[in-house]
């Protein structure tokens, strides 16, 4: 892929890229990065408040942003000149999504792979928790199944490669790792993942205003939390309320 400069920088020149009839994707570069992502949150946030005529929906991603349209309503040669005006010189998006605090039971029956993390990496499983707890997660994107997220900013301590056999289940809000990512799951679900602990937390919630609870660019800190107050913070989830905790940067 070329690249530019930019303020002394050195950044991917963005690629536009169709996608069948109906879609096309805006590539900003092929890592997970922050400026990137910055980059592909920016354009989102462009293209959505200039909502040219057919757009369907936006779909940002680690590294790029794909946008689909009805074609037969949409000028495709109108979106193609607005991408190319604003992809020139873009600048990430600077300001940082909200901060959540999220409790979590790590080990034992809430987190069923700790132990054996901390042996790939020969730590204990205490020092995984302090490992984990101790990061600021940015969240990239949301995919896979409604509300999950992909969490960038886990320490390479305790990077570990997914499960050679995936489970056909997890419970919801398990929280998880696979290769330098994190995550939390919004629902019960497959996963090939590692399994640390547990949250009542609910990402994603049909029936909740809002439905979805975090959104690409907010951060999580993970706070752990012992076993005897999983009762009480999913009594208080199930009636509505706040156990995330919105805290400023």
């Amino acid at each position: 892929m070329p690249f530019r400069q930019r303020n002394g920088g050195v950044v991917p020149t963005p690629k536009i890229l169709p996608c069948g009839d109906s879609a096309l994707t805006v590539e900003f570069g092929s890592t997970i990065d922050p400026d990137i992502n910055g980059m592909v949150l920016a354009l989102d946030e462009i293209v959505r408040a200039r909502a040219p005529a057919g757009l369907i929906e936006t779909v940002p991603t680690y590294r790029s942003l794909t946008i689909q349209f009805d074609p037969v309503a949409t000028d495709y040669d109108a979106l193609i000149r607005l991408l190319n005006d604003e992809t020139k010189g873009i600048a990430p998006r600077n300001a940082v999504g909200r901060r959540w605090r999220v409790p979590v039971v790590y080990g034992g029956e809430y987190g069923s792979d700790l132990e054996e993390v901390a042996e790939i990496h020969g730590l204990t499983p205490a020092r995984v928790i302090d490992i984990h707890s101790s990061a600021v997660y940015r969240i990239y994107m949301i995919g896979f199944l409604p509300g999950f997220t992909y969490l960038g900013g886990l320490d390479k301590r305790i990077a570990t490669s997914r499960r050679l056999h995936p489970r056909a289940k997890i419970p919801a809000g398990t929280i998880m790792i696979g290769g330098e990512q994190a995550g939390i799951a919004p629902m019960d679900m497959p996963s090939g993942w590692h399994n640390l602990g547990l949250t009542p937390v609910r990402p994603y919630a049909p029936e909740r205003d809002p439905v979805f609870l975090f959104a690409a660019g907010d951060e999580i800190v993970f706070e752990p939390v012992d076993a005897s107050r999983w009762e009480a913070m999913e009594k208080a989830v199930k009636a509505g309320e706040p156990v995330a905790e919105e805290v400023r940067a």
